[in-house]
């Protein structure tokens, strides 16, 4: 499975790449919204963790560009955001978000199994 995580917090990055990795998971990573778009094309990964305050371009306008390429529309896309309110959840998953997760609330473990979730998908 190739996950491509794309999340500016350099620690956050690193961890979640470390686990990933340890659980045989090909991870890919982007730092920004212009990096992440052209790492969606060249990539194609199986399944995209999206932080939604990006430099360049923030994860709403990618996750639509996710949503309008015939190539990659149909891949699974995880928020994982510190923007928590009703409003951006809502709005993650009317764009087509699969799930919309707010970091405070979720452990990496629990992250870790929800992606894993989906390699048998």
């Amino acid at each position: 499975m190739k996950v491509l995580l794309i999340e500016d917090d350099k620690f956050l990055r690193t961890v979640l790449e470390k686990k990933l990795s340890n659980e045989n998971i090909e991870v890919i990573s982007a730092v920004d919204g212009e990096e992440a778009l052209e790492k969606l094309v060249s990539t194609k990964p199986d399944l995209v963790l999206l932080d939604i305050i990006l430099p360049k371009r923030s994860g709403f306008s990618i996750l639509e560009e996710i949503r309008k390429d015939p190539d990659l529309k149909q891949t699974p896309v995880l928020i994982i955001s510190n923007l928590g309110q009703e409003e951006d959840i809502t709005k993650g998953l009317n764009l087509g978000a699969v799930e919309y997760f707010v970091k405070a609330k979720i452990s990496l473990d629990e992250l870790i199994k929800k992606i894993k979730s989906y390699q048998s998908k």
